[in-house]
């Protein structure tokens, strides 16, 4: 590839491919375009090592620089909302925020990662299913990780003698070098272990080997214990853990690939991590040692004091890795698939025509390239006559129940419930299935053809278009949205399917059911009309509420014109509950605030009636600026004495900017500007301090400058047709800083020098990733005498004597007391360096209304 921007056709996808002469690899003068050939390259083979599993990104912007200048490098797990539609996705709920994770599934994937610079690929050792949520571990990985004075020969003989544990357990591992210093040791599973099962074993393998080779291996994480030696690191086993998946390129000086190998090349002298144009002749010929773990082929059960497993027959020794029983995979006869787990157990294949195997059937080209599956739509005359809705997906049939029928108008949503994977082969099926026999009754295919996916969120959302067989009841091309409605675990399964594109009536009335009264779509897609307003829900426990939160975000994220602007106030939340004799106050991890700010809760300031609303509390200091440094000696109080003088001291606003609940009503499902329409006609200012937080009419860009000048945080984005998602974190809402600020979590302190030799010199601070705290830096200026001093205090009684952080530099960690990491402050910065440190870090104050685990990477304006 050659120029500086291109229009690429992959996998039947169009992209725009960029600074192709981009150098990323300084060192060896790898540009854009090498990496994106070489992605290109080992499309097939990676894609089957990283299929269906949520991926963690590396990225390097700018190139991973040099030994000297190392390049920034960015961890990213969240799709941005740039992304193209078509890339497949899982959105995956952890504790108070929800991620959509991109799935490698496609070479056109694949691509688009090469092109924003996602050199390094990582993914955890389970997969997702079609409804979104995580399958058991189909997959275990020892890191063998060389200490200082150890290098790759150590790692071959502890790969060695742990090949010779997991064979006697009846698993047979692959060795890949892993780009880095060490090798990954995988093994396959049968998927019928949890990942603490399997962590558990895996820990108790590295023990063993420590146990048995003393001078040879390590199980413990400790640098000081690991010199001379290597570290059998079990921990990515863990379901929040993830590892970079095989034929990932590496963000190293050189470009190193995290290569499969053949135990036999483990025994060569000139072992050596291996570069991608190396890799890209090895997949050429033909090797892919990694087959037999990415095919899950596994059939032999065997027993041991660890659990059972199921062994994956490798054919890396017999064949140098080509790919021999790897080929078998997941459309053998369907019997292996954990996917289809479920349909099996509920059908006795000796009673039941229906179909069991899933290998007669594979996703289809139009003559354009598009990238199609195939579809049917089933008629099923069961104790209740419905339609059976199923979309080809990665081997298996997703599959939906439409009670209502096939939606013919886009006036009116029908209720969809999704069922269980069928195989593949059921796209072909009719017949009759007796009585006694789960779905008893007759089926018969009411359509079929092929169809072109758009969207596909796994277990949230689904836009296709279908093209129908000759003389079939679709009558041509129509366009649906599926969209899931389920509020909590045990109503996961409820959607909604939407015809957006009508096209032509049906000619087959009697296949159709009446224009029933069923729940319209909650954020149906845009179908050139307004949509139909949602049925208001009776009002919810407001004692179980917790506030929508924003994603982080900048300039660039604000693409089209349906976003509306207010001022980011620099405060603390606050849920306004109102009843009839008393108004409540209840922060965003669920403390009760009210004794706190007794002059927000004043009744006859509030209209009458139940009601909730969310807003900021603010401190303004003596400049008529919000002031977050003086809201810290509020929100600490609630004695009445305390809360009095502070009252003078320090008086506080609360700026209203949200109505969830009144009248009756539940509005959260509303969109943002009916909302802000009812909070406007619901609370009109007086000589209180509770205001509305206005809305601001003008180009964004003016408000952040207008925002710089007056030393305000920033602006808060949302979009206009915005539902209101309670507990979770959404990208319908961005705050966009001016001031470049950062969440962080308290690891460890050091103590200081001169005046303060007796209290805190500085808190070394850190960011969570998953179960892991990443180290970002220290912080020592900022706070007043009298904080130093009750910092020691409050610090010490949550001493602890491990490190909390991942790694941390032996400068930083001399002399350190570290501390369980249970608190959460804020910080300023200058910027953050190449090596992911906070520079220049200021305190601003804690922040009593956060968890750990709310900490995130925060973005700046411009």
């Amino acid at each position: 590839m050659a120029g500086s921007r291109e229009r690429v056709r992959v996998g039947g996808r169009e992209l725009v491919v960029t600074n192709l002469d981009k150098v990323l690899y300084p060192e060896t003068g790898t540009t854009k375009a090498d990496v994106l050939a070489y992605y290109a390259a080992v499309a097939h083979v990676l894609i089957p090592a990283g299929k269906n599993r949520p991926v963690t990104r590396k990225r390097w912007v700018h190139g991973v620089g040099t030994a000297e200048e190392p390049g920034e490098v960015f961890f990213q797990k969240n799709l941005e909302e740039s992304a193209p539609g078509w890339i497949p996705r899982a959105s995956i709920t952890h504790k108070d925020r929800t991620i959509q994770y991109p799935l490698v599934n496609d070479p056109a994937t694949l691509t688009w990662l090469a092109q924003i610079a996602s050199l390094e690929i990582h993914v955890p050792q389970w997969r997702i299913d079609s409804h979104g949520d995580p399958l058991p571990p189909d997959r275990m990985v020892l890191d063998l990780d060389p200490g200082e004075g150890a290098g790759l020969a150590e790692c071959v003989e502890v790969a060695k003698l742990a090949r010779v544990i997991l064979r006697d357990v009846g698993l047979d591992p692959v060795p890949v070098t892993s780009g880095s210093k060490g090798i990954h040791l995988y093994a396959g599973l049968d998927g019928s272990q949890s990942s603490e099962q399997i962590s558990a074993f895996a820990k108790e393998l590295a023990r063993a080997l420590e146990a048995d080779h003393p001078e040879l291996a390590v199980s413990d994480m400790k640098k000081t214990l690991r010199t001379g030696k290597v570290l059998v690191d079990w921990s990515q086993n863990n379901a929040a853990k993830t590892t970079i998946v095989p034929y990932s390129l590496r963000g190293r000086h050189h470009p190193t690939v995290a290569a499969p190998r053949t135990w036999r090349e483990l025994t060569s002298p000139s072992l050596r991590q291996l570069e991608y144009e190396e890799v890209m002749r090895r997949v050429k010929d033909g090797k892919d040692p990694f087959a037999p773990i990415s095919a899950i082929a596994g059939h032999h059960q065997v027993s041991s004091s660890h659990g059972t497993f199921t062994a994956v027959e490798s054919s890396a020794d017999s064949a140098e890795g080509e790919r021999g029983e790897g080929e078998r995979g997941e459309h053998d006869g369907g019997t292996a698939d954990p996917r289809l787990q479920k349909y099996r157990s509920m059908r006795d294949p000796g009673e039941t025509p229906e179909p069991f195997a899933a290998d007669q059937h594979r996703a289809s080209a139009d003559q354009g390239g598009t990238p199609r599956e195939i579809f049917v739509i089933q008629e099923h005359h069961a104790s209740r006559l419905h339609f059976d809705f199923r979309l080809e997906r990665d081997g298996v049939l997703v599959s939906w129940a439409l009670p209502k029928g096939v939606p013919t108008s886009s006036d009116k949503n029908h209720l969809a419930v999704q069922t269980e994977d069928h195989p593949m082969d059921y796209a072909t099926f009719e017949g009759t299935i007796p009585k006694g026999q789960y779905g008893a009754g007759s089926v018969t295919i009411w359509d079929h053809g092929t169809y072109e996916c758009e969207k596909w969120i796994a277990g949230k959302e689904v836009i296709v278009t279908l093209t129908g067989s000759e003389g079939g009841n679709l009558v041509g091309t129509r366009k649906f949205a599926l969209i899931n409605t389920g509020k909590d675990k045990d109503s996961q399964g409820q959607w909604l399917i939407h015809l957006m594109d009508p096209g032509r009536k049906s000619h087959h009335p009697r296949r159709s059911f009446p224009d029933e009264e069923v729940e319209p779509a909650t954020d149906p897609p845009s179908t050139g009309r307004p949509a139909p307003a949602p049925k208001a829900d009776p009002p919810p426990d407001v004692d179980s509420l917790t506030p929508m939160l924003a994603t982080a975000g900048t300039v660039a994220d604000l693409s089209d014109s349906h976003w509306r602007f207010e001022l980011k106030w620099d405060g603390v939340r606050a849920l306004v509950i109102g009843g009839e004799s008393r108004i409540k106050l209840i922060s965003r991890n669920g403390n009760d605030m009210t004794a706190s700010y007794p002059e927000l809760v004043v009744r006859e300031w509030w209209p009458p009636g139940d009601f909730v609303a969310d807003g900021e509390i603010i401190a303004v200091g003596p400049s008529g600026r919000p002031d977050f440094g003086l809201l810290q000696s509020r929100m600490k109080l609630t004695k009445p004495a305390d809360v009095r003088r502070a009252q003078k001291a320090t008086p506080v606003r609360l700026m209203l900017f949200d109505l969830l609940v009144h009248g009756g009503e539940d509005l959260r499902r509303r969109p943002w500007h009916e909302r802000r329409e009812r909070l406007d006609r619901f609370y009109h200012p007086s000589d209180c301090p509770v205001y509305l937080s206005d809305v601001i009419d003008d180009d964004v860009r003016h408000i952040l400058e207008s925002a710089r000048e007056l030393g305000l945080e920033g602006v808060m984005a949302k979009r206009s047709g915005s539902r209101y998602v309670t507990g979770q974190r959404s990208k319908s809402w961005l705050k966009i800083k001016v001031e470049r600020t950062q969440e962080v979590v308290v690891g460890g302190w050091r103590p200081g020098n001169g005046s303060r030799r007796n209290s805190i010199g500085s808190l070394l601070l850190g960011i969570p990733e998953g179960s892991s705290l990443r180290y970002v830096g220290r912080v020592g200026s900022g706070f007043s005498t009298r904080e130093l001093e009750e910092l020691r205090q409050r610090l010490e009684t949550i001493s602890r004597k491990s490190s909390p952080f991942t790694e941390i530099p032996a400068a930083d960690a001399t002399g350190a007391h570290w501390v369980t990491p249970g608190l959460v402050g804020e910080v300023t910065y200058g910027e953050w360096t190449s090596s992911g440190k906070l520079r220049h870090p200021v305190w601003r104050g804690w922040r009593l209304d956060k968890e750990p685990e709310d900490v995130v990477m925060e973005a700046v304006a411009f």
